[in-house]
């Protein structure tokens, strides 16, 4: 159900060209529809003049005035001088800087103009720097009895020719007003005005709109497309998680499962009550004729792996292939390492697949998982290769899912091929992982066709890591103090991040110390780790570090997520006002995993910028990664927190996932509620259109 206005195109527009099309299409903007929905930034107040004897300085104004004189000024800043009495009678001057003298001769002596700018006090009065002017031979017309909307725009395209071209979409919407998806009873309740009158009000307020509550997205007309915009992405999620639900999947009972409680009965270790509550929540999914959907968040070393291991062991057991998939090799060789000695015991038939097999093992490895030899597979981005062929695929664990591109997952979950052509196809069940946290908010924008469930507890015996935050000045010292600690039993990792976006200059960094500790220290033994050795190495240098033959490990971010030494207890990261909080929170959690007291230190180079300060405050005064997570929200936004690849569709016109946590909450129960209505009425298909477009797609998988 599509809107005249958009398929009216702006090229239809009076004073749209090829040129200025392209422009336009720079900022997405090809219909009218797009247009109306390209909302401004703020707004100037031009509705009425401004008494400079009673303005506050440093405020925006607009002033009439008679122009006394004009005159080119030298010196440390030339420019124009345009010397004004105001309407007010107060003697004001307009300084221009870059002006030539075609552009002086029309500020003329005896001319009329009106400036908007900010109002300042100089040395010799008031002064407007650079003014948006207009200057008039007869009598100025009558003041604007709307604000004046800023809009988003790009190089070569003037906010004056936007401001006409959106007034011109502005005349068509009253021609062709937008239908009313958003149920009235949901408008009544939350006294939201409807649609057309809430863009006609953003595009052109009325004089005496309150210019604070714009600023603060307050508004009923913001707070009305914000709900429109937040709901019709709630209904999305809703529609998919319907459809998904629709498709078959092979159930399987984890109570009639030998190998599960075998598995159990092994671990050195008794599960805590969170694992308890989600491992009761994943093998009720199982149990079902349809796909789990189930992401499990978990902080560091919260004991995420092992519930991995007991969901693969009940599906291989009853006949299906477990595909594992990591962001990493290193990761992806630390899980086959888990599930070798967890699931292996028990008569499953594990391998590994990556980028760095020869060509004749690699094949071999192919055939077994095709053939159903292979049971388990864990592998990194390999496993999504067409030549990959599962014979019965029951069941994906994708681990830091949010590593992954949505394509990437969905092209997993999709290989649910099966040699046999008398049995129909399924989909497998899917538990996909993350041991960095996202606040539930977020959560709920980005995952909210998926169940969520939560580890909050952490082992018993896992100690709280102490966290210091220095100056580089200190560097020094913090080598010293390391290798002294060293000499007592304790290993270190070192991490020197990415200084710039250059894989090749972060191992130069860390080469770098590496120098450094063997010049000062020739006694210290010193691994190297980074992300330009072959997968070989680096599992060597892990595995050496492990059994601690390695007391120091200088490390790029490399070593962020998974890797687990017990036997590490000190972590220093360079740099640390360079990282984000969630990776310097993952970064931190590879210490603390064993018995000893845990320390990082976090070096950083002075200055340091307000955030930067912020940040790294957070990380000394709190390890829960829920609250590093929410603050980490605040400041990087959605995008970043979850990774751009992972949200090409979570970038909101107008909605913010922080600033409207309280919408959410209250939205997707009633989308929920109104899904099927809204699909039989056609209003969610208006509604999608109208927000989703092209992006649609950004939820499938």
């Amino acid at each position: 159900m599509s809107s005249p206005l958009s398929e009216l195109q702006v090229s239809g527009l009076k004073g749209v060209g090829p040129k200025l099309a392209e422009k336009l299409a720079k900022l997405q903007l090809h219909s009218l529809l797009d247009l109306l929905f390209h909302l401004p930034l703020r707004y100037q107040d031009k509705t009425q003049l401004t008494q400079l004897s009673q303005c506050l300085p440093g405020s925006e104004g607009l002033i009439e005035a008679e122009i006394l004189q004009s005159r080119f000024v030298g010196g440390r800043a030339p420019g124009l001088w345009v010397d004004c009495l105001s309407h007010d009678q107060t003697p004001v001057s307009l300084r221009f800087f870059h002006v030539n003298a075609n552009q002086a001769r029309f500020y003329q002596r005896g001319k009329r103009l009106r400036a908007f700018g900010e109002c300042k006090l100089g040395m010799q009065g008031w002064e407007m720097m650079h003014p948006d002017c207009e200057v008039f031979s007869a009598e100025p017309p009558p003041l604007s009895p709307f604000l004046t909307p800023i809009y988003p725009t790009t190089e070569g395209l003037g906010q004056k020719t936007l401001q006409k071209l959106i007034k011109q979409a502005c005349l068509q919407l009253e021609q062709y007003p937008l239908a009313e998806h958003l149920p009235r009873q949901l408008c009544d309740q939350w006294q939201l005005p409807g649609i057309n009158e809430a863009l006609l009000t953003l595009h052109q307020p009325p004089a005496g709109s309150d210019t604070g509550a714009l600023s603060r997205v307050e508004t009923p007309a913001q707070q009305r497309l914000i709900v429109e915009e937040l709901f019709t992405h709630q209904l999305s999620l809703q529609r998919l998680r319907q459809s998904q639900q629709a498709i078959p999947a092979p159930a399987f009972n984890s109570q009639t499962s030998r190998g599960l409680h075998q598995l159990i009965a092994n671990l050195p270790f008794q599960l805590t009550l969170a694992q308890q509550r989600v491992w009761q929540e994943i093998s009720q999914d199982l149990a079902q004729a349809r796909p789990m959907q189930r992401l499990v968040q978990g902080d560091v070393g919260s004991g995420k792996t092992v519930i991995a291991a007991m969901a693969a062991q009940v599906c291989a057991e009853q006949g299906y292939q477990v595909a594992i998939m990591a962001p990493t090799e290193i990761l992806a060789e630390q899980h086959r390492q888990a599930m070798q000695a967890w699931l292996t015991p028990l008569g499953l038939q594990l391998t590994s697949l990556s980028g760095r097999h020869k060509p004749s093992e690699r094949q071999q490895i192919l055939a077994a998982i095709a053939s159903g030899e292979a049971q388990v597979i864990v592998g990194t981005h390999a496993l999504f290769q067409d030549s990959v062929v599962f014979k019965q695929l029951g069941l994906v664990i994708i681990d830091e899912q949010h590593r992954f591109g949505v394509h990437q997952r969905l092209a997993l979950t999709q290989k649910n091929q099966t040699s046999d052509p008398n049995q129909s196809a399924w989909q497998p069940h899917q538990l996909t992982m993350t041991a960095t946290p996202i606040p539930r908010t977020l959560a709920m924008a980005a995952y909210g066709d998926l169940d969520l469930s939560v580890i909050d507890e952490l082992p018993p015996g896992r100690q709280a890591i102490d966290t210091a935050v220095l100056s580089n000045s200190k560097r020094y010292e913090v080598m010293e103090h390391l290798y002294q600690a060293c000499q007592q039993g304790v290993q270190a990792y070192w991490v020197c991040p990415l200084i710039e976006e250059s894989e090749q200059l972060n191992a130069q960094a860390a080469a770098s110390t590496l120098a450094e500790f063997q010049q000062q220290w020739p006694d210290l033994k010193v691994g190297l780790i980074h992300g330009k050795l072959k997968p070989a190495e680096k599992e060597q240098l892990m595995a050496d570090f492990k059994a601690q033959q390695l007391q120091v490990l200088v490390a790029t971010t490399v070593i962020e997520v998974g890797v687990n030494v017990p036997n590490a207890s000190l972590m220093i990261i360079e740099n640390a006002e360079r990282l984000g909080l969630a990776q310097l929170h993952q970064l931190r959690g590879r210490v603390g995993r064993g018995s000893k007291k845990s320390h990082c230190v976090l070096l950083y180079q002075a200055p340091l910028s307000e955030t930067a300060k912020a940040r790294l405050n957070i990380m000394r005064e709190s390890q829960d990664g829920f609250v590093i997570a929410e603050e980490d929200l605040k400041i990087r936004g959605p995008g970043e927190v979850l990774g751009t690849r992972q949200t090409g569709g979570l970038s909101f016109r107008i909605a913010d996932i922080s600033r409207d946590q309280a919408w959410l909450t209250e939205l997707q129960p009633a989308a929920h509620d109104w899904l099927e209505t809204l699909q039989q009425s056609g209003d969610l298909a208006g509604l999608e259109a109208r927000w989703l477009a092209h992006r649609l797609d950004y939820h499938h998988a």
